[in-house]
């Protein structure tokens, strides 16, 4: 049974939410209210900042038209896959660097020099190599992602507590075990915050790589509005991806919130 002060507690932390949840709603529907109403007296220019109800038509045009859902699907498809392969990449990378310290005090200045170096510049060159397909968009969203993913969680198996980390092999602990016992789980914290960050990075590649060589996709929306000066399927695909990256981040804030509890 709980006490009255932590039923108390628990219901306040309850109150709080609701009460976050109603004002990040009212924000959303206050900007989207505005929007419409400056757009209804001519104060903004709705060529170039469209409206709601511009970006509603454009929406159902695209769902009459079996477009919607096909670039949506595609940028997820693509999105999933670099996810997943610069996720699983760069744990295996951390964890050899951590193993390692050698191999990682030699890497680290070019891991730092890789994830500073603008990655859209390297566009070109990977659709030389690779051509311009899907497998070239994905390449683009993995070298986005996957050196943030490596630095994050190797800063988060760095962090471990060296005294656990002395207690361990005092123990008679193998580096194996200490790994798996001590400094994997100490540093779960760390890798879902890789996770929600890599969810946004590899979007962001995958619609860079939509610009430069897609036929489909929200990223090739988005282009392709802005070439024919249609600025209402811009705003389109931007409410879109926004949607899209908000969901995305909220399946894995909902896989946190699920291994806590099992954990």
């Amino acid at each position: 049974m709980y006490s009255k002060e932590h039923i108390k507690y628990l219901k306040k932390i309850k109150i709080d939410k609701i009460i976050i949840l109603s004002i990040q709603v009212f924000l959303i529907i206050l900007f989207i209210g505005l929007w419409q109403i400056l757009a209804n007296y001519n104060l903004i220019n709705t060529f170039v900042t469209s409206s709601p109800i511009r970006v509603l038509k454009t929406t159902i045009n695209l769902y009459q038209t079996n477009n919607l859902f096909q670039h949506i699907f595609t940028t997820i498809y693509e999105t999933v896959i670099s996810f997943s392969l610069a996720t699983l990449i760069g744990i295996i990378i951390a964890t050899i660097l951590w193993w390692n310290k050698f191999i990682s005090r030699v890497l680290d200045p070019y891991l730092i020099i890789l994830n500073s170096i603008p990655k859209v510049a390297l566009g070109p060159i990977i659709i030389i190599w690779i051509g311009a397909k899907t497998s070239s968009i994905i390449v683009m969203a993995l070298l986005i992602s996957v050196i943030v993913t490596i630095i994050n969680v190797l800063n988060g198996f760095n962090k471990t507590d060296s005294s656990k980390i002395r207690l361990m092999k005092s123990l008679g602990a193998t580096k194996f075990q200490t790994f798996f016992k001590l400094v994997l789980p100490s540093s779960f914290n760390n890798i879902i915050s890789a996770l929600k960050i890599n969810v946004s990075m590899s979007l962001i590649g995958v619609i860079t790589g939509e610009f430069l060589v897609s036929k489909k996709g929200i990223g090739y929306l988005i282009m392709y509005g802005s070439q024919v000066f249609n600025l209402d399927l811009v705003i389109t695909g931007i409410v879109i991806l926004a949607i899209v990256s908000a969901i995305m981040y909220y399946i894995v804030y909902y896989i946190e919130i699920k291994l806590i509890k099992n954990d």
